[in-house]
């Protein structure tokens, strides 16, 4: 642990210069007193660094002087994919691991890509999960992650979307972050399914197992495409005003908005347009369409037209 701690001081230095010892025991976690018996470790061991008085002072390197000791460990190098996802690194207990990864990386570029590459980290910040949503409960996806690694099965006790309870007996393939939530793919009696992280408790590891030909890009995609289809049975035919039509993405999120893309009318002369939107079944549809107040109009099916008129009229019986 100290040795790997020494390394990660050593490359601090190399890839960023001057830092104090503040700012080293920032970024390793550790106290500013650690931070100084590591220094004197490493000048012990021959290495030129040098501390610089003065308020703009801190260790640094002799110029020039650079380390070969960059190599990855099998985790660093398993957590580089997470690269640009540091919180969901962390979710999965790779926090730590993707760090000394990224500063070995850092520390192996010549100056100019270094440059480079600390600039693109200035600049732009990637931030998955969606606005006002809660942070989800998981303890036990490092676990899961572990059992998706190491092909082992796992003995769950998973919480229904309707609140039951069953226990089943998981293969864990593969973990995915979708929207700020991850979700399982697992084989379960024999079929491959996918399970909410956030609602499987009591985790009990198992024996190993062989994992089978699976593509997660595949399925996932495939298992996407089928959800969407099941959350959205039905298509309301409707017309939207230019302002309905700029509510879409907000109110029926990609759906919506792809089935604005593609729309093949033109609008009329008042600029209304004809689309058919994809829609839950029963109350949820009707609370969709009645967000959009006076920019949308229902055409059809019948049913739902006169669901939405009958809505409309018992409201403004309440407010008349």
């Amino acid at each position: 642990m100290r040795a790997s701690r020494l390394l990660s001081v050593l490359l601090l230095l190399q890839s960023r210069g001057r830092m104090t010892a503040e700012e080293l025991a920032d970024e390793l976690e550790v106290s500013v007193r650690t931070v100084y018996r590591d220094i004197d470790s490493l000048s012990a061991a021959g290495v030129p660094v040098y501390a610089e008085r003065g308020r703009a002072g801190g260790y640094r390197l002799l110029d020039g002087y650079r380390t070969r000791l960059t190599g990855l460990t099998g985790e660093e190098a398993q957590s580089l994919p997470l690269a640009g996802l540091p919180d969901a690194a962390a979710e999965l207990g790779l926090g730590t691991v993707l760090t000394a990864a990224q500063l070995k990386l850092y520390a192996a570029l010549p100056d100019e890509l270094r440059t480079r590459a600390g600039k693109v980290a200035e600049r732009f910040l990637l931030d998955v999960p969606g606005w006002f949503r809660g942070i989800e409960s998981l303890p036990v996806l490092a676990e899961v992650a572990q059992a998706v690694w190491d092909s082992r099965r796992v003995t769950v006790r998973y919480r229904r979307w309707d609140g039951s309870e069953t226990d089943r007996v998981l293969e864990p393939l593969g973990l995915i972050l979708k929207a700020g939530n991850w979700y399982l793919a697992a084989r379960c009696d024999g079929a491959n399914r996918t399970y909410r992280v956030s609602r499987i408790h009591d985790l009990e590891p198992g024996a190993p197992f062989e994992r089978p030909d699976f593509d997660l890009t595949a399925y996932w995609r495939e298992w996407s495409e089928q959800f969407e289809r099941r959350l959205y049975p039905r298509v309301a035919v409707v017309r939207l005003s230019p302002l309905g039509r700029d509510l879409v993405p907000f109110y029926l999120g990609a759906v919506g908005a792809r089935a604005l893309r593609e729309c093949t009318e033109v609008p009329d002369e008042d600029g209304w347009l004809r689309v058919e939107l994809p829609v839950e079944p029963g109350a949820p549809a009707l609370g969709e369409l009645l967000r959009f107040g006076p920019e949308l109009r229902v055409l059809e099916p019948a049913d739902l037209r006169d669901q939405v008129a009958a809505a409309i009229d018992r409201m403004g019986a309440f407010y008349g």
